[in-house]
């Protein structure tokens, strides 16, 4: 054999290597497409099911909801006739009731003035005597410990 014919044996077998690798990753291109395909039909049709549950869910809670917004507006209702019917009872009740507090807090300081004055009199009186009683132990204590420096030294 010449070195030519040597030389394109060899292209010859490289060409066959690269075309037997080319038709593997074709093989197995193939397999990831068909398994690719596969995966995505059973995610299309796991989807419809998940998609149905969804939407009876949202239908299930729009119908909860309109019973809270009927419920929220019972409640406002009640409330306002609860204001009004308070008002009404300020109205009715609430000025003669102020009146008789009124009445009867200027009956008990009328009668209880005298005593209270007096009282107030004896505790002025008794706090005087214990301002005095300190202030004169105060001077006696300084004294005593003038004093006591003077026949120290």
């Amino acid at each position: 054999m010449s070195p030519g014919e040597v030389a394109g044996l060899i292209v010859a077998f490289g060409w066959a290597v690269l075309v037997i690798f080319l038709s593997y990753v074709l093989v197995k291109l193939g397999g990831t497409l068909k398994e690719l395909t596969r995966v995505v039909g059973e995610v299309g049709d796991s989807t419809v099911p998940v998609l149905t549950e969804v939407t009876a869910t949202v239908a299930t809670t729009n119908i909860t909801l309109s019973s809270v917004e009927e419920i929220t507006t019972n409640v406002s209702s009640i409330t306002r006739n609860a204001k009004a019917l308070t008002a009404i009872a300020t109205v009715g009740m609430g000025n003669p009731l102020i009146k008789a507090v009124s009445f009867s807090y200027g009956v008990r300081r009328a009668m209880g003035g005298k005593k209270q004055r007096e009282l107030q009199k004896r505790v002025k009186d008794e706090m005087r005597r214990d301002a005095h009683r300190k202030r004169r132990g105060s001077r006696r204590a300084k004294k005593a410990a003038v004093k006591a420096r003077r026949t120290v030294k």
